[in-house]
């Protein structure tokens, strides 16, 4: 495993010297003899899927018979002692090229105007922004058999592709390790006399891994996304929505460690990172919280750490509690010295008292905290500037939470012909003079929008532009911190 994990970050600087390509050379050539050419191959795959996710299936072909091709022919004891830099220099050459099988990136253009190293430098560094919303859905038993029969080696290897470009910010580790197994179970079960027996215990046993893939990837999608400080935000957040009786002093230490779990092991290469971490998180998280909540407390009475991480994950908002009018940061609080904390603390508050508000609306009063101090703390009369946006509070975060809470509480509560009928409804009044075309248009393009955005998993980015077109522009002016 360790290799294989050393490998998986020399293959994506393949068209990289880095600090000389006697370097890179060597460590490619002494992975690939080391692994040997199936699984440098295999391990190629799976780094360049997840590197450039928006790729096809044949351009990530080409890519890597490229690179397997580059590091037989160069790493074999007679080869010539140039011809690694002379194989390398030709792959920018081509990725270069108008009509390049590699695959296409917006940056490309702007590497090519250099030559020699600094080009392999700037190709190396390229990559595609990950897929937020996965394509991969594993087809059915029969289905996964039936091409698994019909070409054993086609079927992996468009697996490693679909799989890796799907959860390309899930760790190299976790990746690599739900990849095997899964590969595994299908070679067993589609020879086994009793296949759908085999799959339901493979399926079991592989259960932990398969959710740490995809819970690690929304995970490191939001940190990449994000950065530490905010997705400690989003984390507190949360944390809050499920106990909004928990205080701020009980959560934030708890939201901070979790963010030092993820900025840790996100791009790490270290073997059991993210297992250990998030055990180690969950075991503090239960400390604190499992006497305090009954929900808290079943998710902690297991002895598997990372299956009681998942059910904690998994926990629905609470209905929001009975709470005190929101206490306001002062001017002086908002430029002072542990002025993000102030603003931090100010939307905790808001969102244990709209518990059915998810993390992409939060996420904008967050930035807009930060904007508006920003604004004003730079500014010559600081509490004039922040008066001044006061003003704007009583008209736009109001309506904005009170939009958000009620359309994602009835996405929750309502089946989804019922939600759709309901937003019919409510539209109809709101636009009694529109068209019946125009309606049903307005009524697809809400419920689409619910159904992606309500959850506190949403897709952070593609969600984010999606919030002002839906919601307004509530909290654009930065205002919504000051109310």
């Amino acid at each position: 495993m360790r290799t294989a994990l050393a490998l998986l970050l020399l293959v994506s600087a393949v068209h990289a010297e880095h600090r000389g390509k006697d370097y890179v050379r060597d460590k490619v050539c002494q992975e690939f003899k080391t692994l040997g050419k199936e699984n440098f191959r295999t391990l190629n795959i799976i780094a360049n899927s997840r590197k450039y996710s928006n790729a096809t299936f044949e351009e990530i072909n080409h890519l890597v018979r490229e690179i397997v091709s580059l590091a037989e022919n160069c790493c074999a004891d007679s080869a010539d002692a140039s011809c690694y830099d002379a194989g390398s220099s030709a792959l920018s050459t081509k990725s270069c090229s108008k009509d390049s099988p590699f695959p296409p990136h917006p940056g490309t253009a702007g590497c090519c105007v250099h030559e020699g190293l600094e080009r392999k430098l700037c190709l190396a560094a390229l990559r595609h922004p990950p897929q937020e919303l996965p394509r991969y859905l594993q087809p059915s038993n029969e289905e996964i058999c039936q091409a698994f029969k019909k070409d054993p080696k086609d079927f992996a290897d468009r697996f490693l592709y679909e799989y890796a470009s799907s959860y390309s910010e899930a760790p190299l580790p976790v990746l690599l390790g739900s990849t095997r197994t899964f590969l595994s179970m299908v070679s067993t079960c589609c020879i086994s006399p009793m296949p759908t027996t085999c799959f339901l215990k493979e399926k079991l046993e592989r259960k932990s891994l398969s959710l740490l893939t995809l819970m690690s990837n929304r995970a490191c999608s939001r940190f990449m996304a994000y950065g530490k400080d905010k997705l400690t935000f989003s984390y507190l957040t949360s944390l809050a929505q499920k106990m909004p009786s928990a205080s701020f002093e009980d959560l934030s230490p708890l939201s901070e460690d979790a963010a030092e779990v993820f900025s840790q092991c996100c791009d790490s290469v270290a073997e059991d990172c993210m297992q250990k971490k998030l055990s180690e998180h969950t075991t503090k998280v239960c400390a604190v919280l499992s006497a305090r909540d009954e929900r808290f407390a079943d998710c902690c009475k297991g002895k598997n750490l990372m299956q009681n991480y998942f059910c904690i994950s998994a926990l629905p908002p609470a209905l929001a509690s009975k709470l005190p009018e929101v206490q306001k940061p002062t001017s002086k609080q908002l430029c002072g010295e542990d002025a993000a904390r102030h603003a931090k603390r100010y939307l905790f508050e808001l969102a244990r008292r709209h518990t059915n508000v998810p993390d992409v609306f939060l996420s904008k009063l967050y930035d807009a905290s930060e904007k508006v101090r920003e604004e004003c703390c730079s500014a010559k009369d600081a509490s004039a500037c922040l008066d001044s946006k006061r003003q704007q509070i009583g008209q736009e975060l109001p309506p904005f939470l009170e939009k958000a809470d009620r359309l994602c509480r009835q996405y929750t509560e309502l089946n989804f012909l019922d939600f759709k009928k309901r937003l019919r409804e409510s539209l109809t009044q709101t636009m009694p003079a529109a068209s019946p075309e125009l309606l049903e248009q307005l009524v697809e393009q809400r419920a689409d929008f619910a159904s992606t955005c309500c959850s506190h998993n949403s897709p952070p980015l593609f969600c984010a532009s999606k919030v002002s077109s839906e919601l307004g522009n509530a909290c654009d002016g930065a205002s919504c911190l000051l109310g």
